[in-house]
């Protein structure tokens, strides 16, 4: 048996649930490494204790399933057949011993719980979420393989997009070039939506690019990730375009500062809050406490936002296989914006830092001047 999925039957069977249903494409993927594209199709694997799980998928999508390792049960539809039929004839001898039943309360759709609803019409949903979570927020050491890879495509996308720097280019021209050179290495999806920020647009934390073209003395952001094997990598760096202006320069000591010391509260045992706490002092005592909106960071892995939420209520211990993101940022509108993130993994006896791009203030200086 998969060792994940006899983790969660095993969490199933322990709370005297009946069954569960998994639905997510994020989920699905971290308990079988099947990754799909479902569009408005069903996609679910159903779980019971003591019996081979289930997996429902589109017909067209059984080879890759199979090329993924899958050895249990599954039901493959054509997209004129009614699944929930076949579902509901699959399960017949079943259906009446199913009574607490487990779901991703953040993920299934209004519309898949009617229909477990009708063909299971004895069940009492509970959560599947706090347990998958639970599963996935330590990484295993194969995981951490892949999310460090992750980073150093991380890493030499920051280069690229330095490279492509010079006076009047657009920051949706410099988007371009980092994504276009990312796929000529192999590479097909980004963790989230690259942001490439020039001059007051890098004063909002998730700011837009667009056709905002580079001047001398802009601060420019890039914050992005690349997929590899399914993991995410998520890296935040600032640069100055030819001219530093002092207070600039003060917004990017303290950032550093923050950053620095938000890493020396990564340990394992030590609480969460800590994390945000040591960051958020650092800016607050330089004066820029307003300008610091954001959670200190969270945890990366699958999707480039998991569980945990690195803020300065959460009460919980880090531990050794967790995987976060240290994002600390002040945010000055007329001024621009400073945000320095890197992914740290979190050991026995320490932190390792994934990202390794250079964190000292670095003033980018082209020879390229665009000409109208």
């Amino acid at each position: 048996m998969n060792e994940k999925i006899a983790a969660l039957e095993k969490f199933l069977k322990l709370r005297n649930w009946k069954g569960g249903l998994i639905t997510s494409r994020q989920n699905i993927f971290y308990l079988t490494g099947f990754d799909y594209e479902p569009h408005e199709r069903f996609v679910g694997i159903f779980v019971f204790p003591g019996r081979s799980p289930l997996i429902v998928l589109p017909e067209m999508e059984l080879k890759m399933l199979l090329e993924a390792g899958w050895r249990y049960e599954y039901i493959c539809y054509k997209d004129s057949d009614n699944v929930w039929r076949m579902i509901t004839e699959h399960l017949k001898e079943n259906i009446s011993m199913i009574t607490e039943f487990a779901v991703e309360e953040t993920f299934i759709s209004l519309k898949y719980v009617r229909m477990l609803q009708q063909i299971l019409p004895n069940i009492q949903l509970q959560n599947l979420d706090e347990a998958l979570s639970e599963m996935r927020i330590r990484k295993s050491p194969e995981e951490i393989k892949k999310l460090r890879i992750a980073a150093q495509y991380a890493d030499n996308a920051i280069q690229t997009g330095i490279d492509a720097l010079y006076e009047g280019v657009s920051e949706l021209e410099v988007l371009g070039e980092i994504e276009y050179k990312l796929k000529k290495a192999g590479l097909r999806d980004m963790s989230f939506s690259t942001m490439v920020l020039f001059g007051s647009n890098s004063s909002n934390p998730h700011g837009v690019p667009g056709e905002n073209k580079l001047q001398p003395g802009d601060t420019v952001i890039f914050d992005l990730g690349v997929k590899y094997q399914g993991y995410c990598s998520d890296i935040t760096r600032t640069f100055v375009f030819k001219e530093l202006r002092d207070e600039v320069k003060e917004i990017y000591d303290l950032v550093l500062k923050a950053n620095m010391a938000a890493l020396q509260e990564c340990k394992a045992g030590n609480k969460m809050r800590k994390i945000d706490e040591a960051a958020r002092k650092v800016i607050s005592d330089g004066g820029f406490a307003e300008y610091f909106p954001h959670r200190i960071g969270h945890g990366l892995g699958i999707e480039v936002h998991e569980e945990p939420s690195l803020h300065a209520e959460n009460e919980d211990f880090l531990r050794e296989g967790m995987v976060l993101t240290v994002e600390p940022g002040i945010y000055i509108p007329g001024v621009g914006g400073v945000r320095i993130e890197d992914d740290v993994v979190i050991g026995e006896e320490g932190i390792e830092i994934l990202t390794k791009f250079q964190k000292s203030m670095q003033i980018v200086k082209s020879k390229f001047v665009l000409k109208e």
